[in-house]
C-alpha cells in the first residue's frame, strides 16, 4: 500500500521515488519537475515523498548526489599509485557526466539554476566530490605520487579545474573534441598533482 513502507522496504521506497524523479527531470528539466508528478509515476503517495524530501529541489540535489555517485565509483581504477587512479578517476568521471542524460538535460534547460550552484555556493555534489579529491589527495602524498601542500586546497584547485572541464566544455567544442578534452584534462590535471624536483629535499 502507497506510503506504508516497512524499514525493510524503506530503501527500495527511496530508489523507485529517486527513479521517478530522474525520469521526470530527464524529460522536464528540473524546474517543471514537482514531487507531485515524481509521486505519480513512482506510485507512491505524496506524503510518502514529502516525508522524505520537503520539496523537488531537496529530492533532484539527492538525485544528483547519487547519479554523481555512481560514475565515480565506476570511474576510479584499483590499480595504480594514488595520482593516476585519482586523475584517471576524474578524467574519466567528467567525461561520463559530460555524456550523462540527466546531466546533460540539465545543463541545456536548466543553466541559470546551475550557474547558482556552481558558482553561488558549494552544493552536496561538490562537497562530495572534495572529500573524493582530498582523500585521493592525503594517499598520494603518502605514497610520493603527488607535490606536497594542503590536501583542502589541490582538491579545490581540482574541483575547479574538472567543473570548468565539464560545465564549460561546449564553448570550445570546435577546438577540443571529447577525446582531446580528456587528453587536456589529463595533463592539466597530472601536472597540478606531480611533485617537483625539489619536493622530496628538505630545504
Amino acid at each position: 500500500m502507497p506510503g506504508s513502507a516497512t524499514p525493510q522496504d524503506a530503501g527500495s521506497v527511496d530508489r523507485t521515488i529517486l527513479d521517478a524523479a530522474r525520469d521526470c527531470v530527464a524529460e522536464f528539466g528540473v524546474r517543471r519537475t514537482t514531487l507531485a508528478e515524481v509521486a505519480r509515476r513512482a506510485r507512491v503517495s505524496r506524503p510518502t515523498v514529502y516525508r522524505r524530501w520537503p520539496d523537488s529541489r531537496a529530492l533532484i540535489g539527492e538525485l544528483l548526489v547519487r547519479e554523481l555517485r555512481a560514475i565515480i565509483a565506476s570511474a576510479i581504477p584499483e590499480s595504480g599509485d594514488a595520482r593516476t587512479r585519482l586523475v584517471t578517476g576524474v578524467v574519466a568521471g567528467a567525461a561520463q557526466v559530460r555524456s550523462n542524460p540527466l546531466f546533460g538535460k540539465i545543463f541545456r534547460t536548466d543553466t541559470d539554476l546551475m550557474l547558482t550552484y556552481v558558482f553561488g555556493r558549494l552544493g552536496r555534489n561538490q562537497r562530495e566530490l572534495l572529500e573524493l579529491f582530498t582523500s585521493g589527495i592525503r594517499d598520494g602524498q603518502a605514497d610520493g605520487s603527488v607535490r606536497p601542500g594542503d590536501p583542502g586546497h589541490l582538491a579545490a584547485m581540482m574541483l575547479l579545474i574538472a567543473q570548468s572541464a565539464v560545465q564549460s566544455a561546449a564553448t570550445v567544442s570546435e577546438l577540443l573534441d571529447e577525446p582531446a578534452m580528456d587528453t587536456e584534462l589529463r595533463h592539466a590535471l597530472d601536472a597540478y598533482l606531480t611533485p617537483g624536483p625539489t619536493s622530496s629535499r628538505k630545504e
